[in-house]
């Protein structure tokens, strides 16, 4: 059974396995969505329409996040497809995000800055033309996918592990910015997460080695607790980093 009374939701990198998920579980819940995409528009577009199969308001939008002034602009110009989805967003899920993993001595610049490019000042420029309009409706939800790399760090990827941990500073710091507004700011942190990439480089045995809980999670187990955290249930819950990762770390 949904909210009371439906939010419009905005999920960066939206039609990723984890990013689906969450629209899945927003949509479920009652929200109306936008489902960002960078290049894959297309799998955004059939989630939308999927999304709407189901009787939810939808839709899907592209933009480069690493550009501020772009973004800003796609979002004054979001696409039609309902009135719910004209209104500020009041639930931002800061999904989007790349990986070039390198050990350090052997990284690029274009490796370090990409990826901090894309998750970490992809949500200054998602969420700052997003503030003042969601900080107007006095109701606000702030939510950023970190990562068990931004908690405990990985070999390999220092500036994977920046990004996200930069994320985990940036939710405490707007937590204390906006929670008398009625704005709350978390952040998730998944471990190991099914998905075609993360099946390409680990077996389940390898897993099951690495993750107490000895197996990878589900999409929509994190998306559960985004689904949670967005909730009127969880006005009392800011600033904090919640990690989802079957005990590892």
């Amino acid at each position: 059974m949904g909210e009371a009374r439906g939010r419009l939701a905005l999920v960066t990198g939206g039609a990723s396995p984890i990013g689906a998920a969450i629209c899945r579980r927003l949509a479920a819940d009652g929200h109306a969505m936008l489902v960002h995409a960078h290049a894959g528009l297309e799998r955004a577009e059939a989630l939308a329409a999927a999304l709407r199969a189901g009787g939810a308001q939808a839709a899907a939008f592209a933009c480069d996040l690493t550009d501020a002034a772009a973004t800003a602009a796609a979002l004054e110009a979001r696409p039609a497809g309902g009135d719910r989805l004209r209104g500020p967003v009041q639930i931002l899920v800061h999904n989007a995000g790349t990986h070039a993993d390198a050990p350090l001595a052997g990284m690029s610049e274009s490796q370090w800055r990409g990826v901090i490019d894309v998750s970490l000042n992809g949500f200054y420029a998602v969420l700052q033309p997003l503030l003042l309009p969601m900080i107007g409706t006095r109701w606000g939800r702030i939510i950023a996918i970190s990562s068990v790399s931004g908690l405990i760090g990985n070999r390999g990827q220092a500036n994977y592990a920046a990004a996200k941990a930069g994320l985990i500073g940036a939710v405490k710091s707007l937590s204390l910015e906006y929670a008398a507004r009625g704005v709350t700011a978390n952040a998730v942190a998944p471990g190991i997460i099914e998905s075609p990439a993360v099946a390409a480089v680990l077996t389940p045995e390898r897993i099951a080695q690495l993750v107490p809980a000895r197996r990878a999670g589900r999409p929509e187990e994190v998306a559960d607790l985004v689904g949670f955290l967005a909730s009127e249930r969880a006005g009392y819950i800011t600033g904090q980093a919640i990690g989802i990762t079957g005990g590892l770390g």
